[in-house]
């Protein structure tokens, strides 16, 4: 029996080691899911704000630009 116990042991050993090891790796996947989330919405922030630059721009075109006095 003390080879079986010792067996045992080592796998129980190896479980909490793996448990442990989940829960370090699911914090950090946590972490980078909220990080991914801000950067999401800063990106969606930016998008809307260049947007609304684009839109109100009064700068015409350069195609539709009159050309200078001196032609």
């Amino acid at each position: 029996m003390n080879h079986l116990e010792a067996r045992i042991e080592s796998l129980e050993a190896k479980v909490a080691f793996q448990d442990e090891t989940i829960d370090i790796l699911n914090d950090e996947l946590k972490a980078h899911q909220q990080q991914m989330a801000k950067m999401r919405r800063q990106m969606e922030l930016l998008g809307e704000k260049f947007r609304e630059v684009q839109s109100s721009s009064t700068m015409m075109p350069q195609e539709q630009e009159p050309p200078p006095p001196h032609y």
